[in-house]
């Protein structure tokens, strides 16, 4: 199997958890080290590999593909710089800030023949992948209907300067917002319209803690939400269709794992509580069910899967650049229909 060589740009949270665990796991990556600018730690958890004390150096390596895992304000700029070096990228959620900065980079990918994915691990969460095959099956009838959640209850300010300044990449719309509107492109496709809530409930908070978008597709609509304010979880999912509902509670146990340093494998990883398992309340062949259903098994060594496949037999990214740029268009959608108090148009 082609061995690609991967560099991360910083080994925090995100390098230290969702990425170097699943580099590390598949046979066909190499971990060649991590941008670390003062703290050096990616070498006390992978020794044999390097710690690059500049971007320049770094991409001056033998490098296939780069992690762009900075602060969202940083994305587009680093991505644009890992590209024209020649490297294929991935770049965290939200893609960028803008638009027109995701099709830049879309437009770079293609022109240079490089491999671009978007980091939407979540659509590899248990949870997802289940609720996913529930509306496949076309179990619950013609769509009415559907609401995604995810929620918290942290009224305290993040330690981390990046999230709580205003700045272009700080708010829950480009934190949490973006794995909510993937996960609704990726069953429904793009909506021809969206109306958006946008607030800040926190104490002293200078960004948006609190969303709530609608997705006006021509049959159906989609409501997405997050908030720091829920003690009491609502379902993470809920769709109902003419035939039936399907509700389903969050689930999926990865990053908790993760952060516990437990280590993914390619049996076990990803398997949650049947507790947390979905309820079916409708009618099949004239039967009326009301029944739990079983949860899929999660891992988001599927999406490093799909980035070596895209690299090494160039198949479609996992995630495509473009999707990144239908989220954008959406969050940037939301924007302007909180600031009007109107339905935007895409």
């Amino acid at each position: 199997m082609q061995k690609i060589r991967t560099a991360l740009l910083s080994y925090g949270m995100s390098g230290k958890v969702f990425h170097a665990p699943f580099l590390n796991l598949h046979s066909g990556f190499e971990l060649l080290g991590s941008w670390e600018r003062s703290k050096k730690l990616v070498q006390e958890d992978y020794p044999a590999v390097k710690s690059y004390p500049t971007i320049d150096e770094l991409l001056a390596d033998d490098v296939d593909l780069v992690i762009v895992n900075t602060p969202v304000g940083t994305h587009f700029e680093y991505a644009k710089k890992v590209l024209l070096a020649g490297k294929h990228a991935v770049v965290e959620k939200a893609f960028t800030t803008t638009v027109a900065e995701a099709e830049e980079l879309a437009a770079i990918a293609k022109e240079k023949g490089l491999k671009l994915a978007v980091f939407q691990n979540r659509r590899w969460d248990s949870d997802f992948k289940t609720v996913q095959k529930v509306i496949k099956e076309g179990v619950l009838g013609d769509l009415v209907e559907a609401e995604f959640h995810f929620d918290r209850y942290n009224p305290l300010l993040s330690p981390k300067a990046h999230k709580e300044t205003v700045n272009d990449g700080a708010g829950i719309l480009k934190d949490l917002g973006p794995h909510l509107i993937d996960q609704a492109v990726c069953l429904f496709g793009s909506p021809k319209s969206v109306f958006a809530d946008i607030r800040f409930t926190r104490e002293n908070s200078l960004v948006d803690d609190w969303i709530d978008l609608l997705l006006i597709y021509e049959d159906f609509r989609v409501r997405l939400k997050a908030s720091f304010f829920v003690r009491e979880a609502n379902p993470a999912y809920t769709i109902h269709g003419k035939k039936g509902s399907f509700l389903k509670p969050r689930g999926d146990v990865q990053e908790d794992d993760l952060k516990l340093g437990k280590k993914p494998n390619l049996e076990s990883w990803g398997t949650e509580s049947e507790t947390l398992q979905g309820l079916l309340h409708t009618e099949i062949e004239g039967k009326e069910i009301c029944e739990k259903i079983p949860t899929l098994q999660g891992n988001y060594f599927s999406f490093f899967d799909g980035v070596h496949d895209a690299i090494a037999n160039n198949k479609p990214e996992p995630v495509t650049a473009q999707d990144g740029v239908k989220v954008m268009q959406i969050i940037e959608a939301a924007i302007a229909s909180n600031a009007q108090q109107k339905v935007i148009n895409l």
